[in-house]
C-alpha cells in the first residue's frame, strides 16, 4: 500500500496535472472542453460546467494536498471561469454548458451539477480561504435545499428559472428516472465538501437526510447492491447494477459519515458499505480489473476509467477497515498494476484511456476529454492514496 501510494503521487504530479494544466484556455477563460482520442484538441467546443468544476476541484485540492502553491494559479483560473461566467446572476444557480467562449449554451439547472460546484468551490475556499467562495457555496446549497427538494428526497432537472424539467441527462439504459441514485450520492459529496470546509451546521442536517435515503431506499439489502433509477416513489425502474457506482458509494459515504460526530450512524452506514464492498470483489472483480455494469442479468464487461479509479480506493477502504480481508489488499495491487499497464496512456502528452475491452485494448472512439471526462476520478484517487495511512481506516 505504501509503494502504491508512492506511485500514485508520481502519477499525479506528472502525468495529471501537466495534462490539465495544458489545457487551459488562457483567451476565453476556463479549461478547453473537447480532446479526441488522438490528442486533437478543439478548442471550439463546448465547456461542460460539470467539468469546469471538477478542474476547480482538481486543482484546489492537488495544490492542498500536495502543498504546493504553483498550482495556485490554475486553480484561481477555474474558479474565476466557474464565478463570472458558469453562475447564472440573475436566476442563480450553475447553467449545464456553454459554448467556448463564455455564453450559456445549456441552460439547465440539475441538481447533480449544483452539488458539484458546491464541491469544487468548498475545496478552493479551504485552499486560499476566500470568502467569496464559501459565499457561492453556501448559495449553492440552499438553492438545492430550496428549490431542488420535495419531501420525499432530491430531485433532478429544472429550467433555467427552476421549473421541473424531464431528467434525460442522469437517466440511462432506456429509463427516465425522477430519482437517481448518482445524483444523491454526488449533492452527499458536494455537502460533505461544504461541511469539512465550514462546519456548516445545516449541511451536516442534510447529510444526515441524505445517508437516512441511502440506507433505507437506495440500498436493496436483499440484492446486496444498489438501485440506479427511480420513481418518484423510490420504486426502482430497472434491473441494474452499477458496479462502479457501488464501490464508489463504499467509500465515499464512509468517507463523509465519518466527517460527522454520530458513531451509531457511522457504524450503521459502514456496514452497508461493507456488503456493497464485498458484493463487487465477489461479482465484478476478475482479478485484475473490474466490470462496469450488470443490465438484467447480461455483464457489461466494458473496463471504464473512472470505474477502476474507485475500485482501487474501495478496496484500499476496506482493508484498511479490515485488515484480515487480505484479499481486498490484493485486489488493491492487482487493479494498481492494471492500471498502470493498460489504462494509463502512455503516449506523449497522454492522460487515461477512457475506456477498453475485456482483453485491455483501449476505445479509439472515446475521447480522452469531454464534459464527462475530467480529472475527477483518477486525481482523487491518487490523492486519496496519498493522504490515507494506510494502516488506519480515515
Amino acid at each position: 500500500m505504501q509503494r502504491i501510494a508512492a506511485a500514485a503521487e508520481e502519477m499525479l504530479r506528472d502525468r495529471l496535472i501537466p495534462f490539465w494544466k495544458a489545457l487551459q484556455d488562457q483567451g476565453y477563460g476556463g479549461y478547453y472542453g473537447y480532446m479526441d482520442f488522438d490528442h486533437r484538441l478543439d478548442k471550439k467546443a463546448e465547456k461542460g460546467c460539470i467539468l469546469n468544476s471538477r478542474i476547480l476541484w482538481f486543482f484546489a485540492e492537488a495544490a492542498h494536498t500536495l502543498q504546493d502553491g504553483s498550482l495556485l494559479p490554475y486553480a484561481r483560473h477555474a474558479y474565476e471561469f466557474l464565478r463570472e461566467k458558469c453562475v447564472d446572476r440573475e436566476y442563480g444557480g450553475v447553467y449545464w454548458s456553454l459554448t467556448y467562449d463564455g455564453k450559456p449554451l445549456d441552460e439547465t439547472k440539475h441538481t447533480y451539477n449544483q452539488a458539484f460546484a458546491v464541491y469544487a468551490l468548498s475545496a478552493y475556499f479551504r485552499l486560499t480561504g476566500d470568502r467569496e467562495a464559501l459565499a457561492l457555496a453556501g448559495g449553492l446549497f440552499r438553492i438545492i435545499e430550496e428549490r431542488c427538494t420535495d419531501e420525499g428526497g432530491y430531485l433532478e432537472a429544472f429550467t433555467r428559472d427552476f421549473r421541473p424539467a424531464s431528467n434525460e441527462k442522469l437517466s440511462e439504459n432506456g429509463v427516465l428516472a425522477e430519482r437517481t441514485m448518482n445524483t444523491l450520492l454526488h449533492v452527499f459529496e458536494g455537502y460533505s465538501g461544504l461541511y469539512q470546509a465550514c462546519g456548516d451546521p445545516a449541511a451536516a442536517a442534510a447529510m444526515k437526510r441524505i445517508l437516512e435515503l441511502y440506507a433505507g431506499k437506495v440500498y436493496n439489502p436483499e440484492k446486496r447492491r444498489q438501485e440506479v433509477f427511480f420513481d418518484r416513489e423510490y420504486r426502482s425502474l430497472i434491473d441494474l447494477t452499477s458496479y462502479g457506482h457501488d464501490i464508489e458509494s463504499s467509500w465515499l459515504m464512509d468517507r463523509g459519515c465519518g466527517l460527522l460526530d454520530d458513531p451509531a450512524l457511522r457504524k450503521r452506514i459502514s456496514a452497508v458499505n461493507s456488503e456493497l464492498a464485498d458484493s463487487v470483489l465477489k461479482t465484478a472483480f476478475d482479478g485484475h480489473s473490474l466490470a462496469n455494469e450488470c443490465e438484467r442479468g447480461a455483464v457489461d464487461g466494458s473496463r471504464i476509467w473512472w470505474v477502476q479509479a474507485e475500485a482501487l480506493l474501495c478496496f484500499v477502504n476496506e482493508f484498511a477497515k479490515r485488515p484480515d480481508r487480505v484479499e481486498f489488499r490484493e485486489a488493491a495491487a492487482e487493479l494498481w498494476r492494471y492500471i498502470r499497464e493498460k489504462l494509463e496512456d502512455r503516449r506523449p502528452g497522454g492522460e487515461w484511456f477512457w475506456r477498453l475491452d475485456e482483453t485491455g485494448v483501449p476505445d479509439s472512439a472515446k475521447p480522452t476529454v469531454e464534459p464527462w471526462k475530467c480529472p475527477y476520478h483518477n486525481g482523487r484517487m491518487c490523492m486519496e492514496l496519498i493522504r490515507r495511512d494506510p494502516d488506519v481506516y480515515v
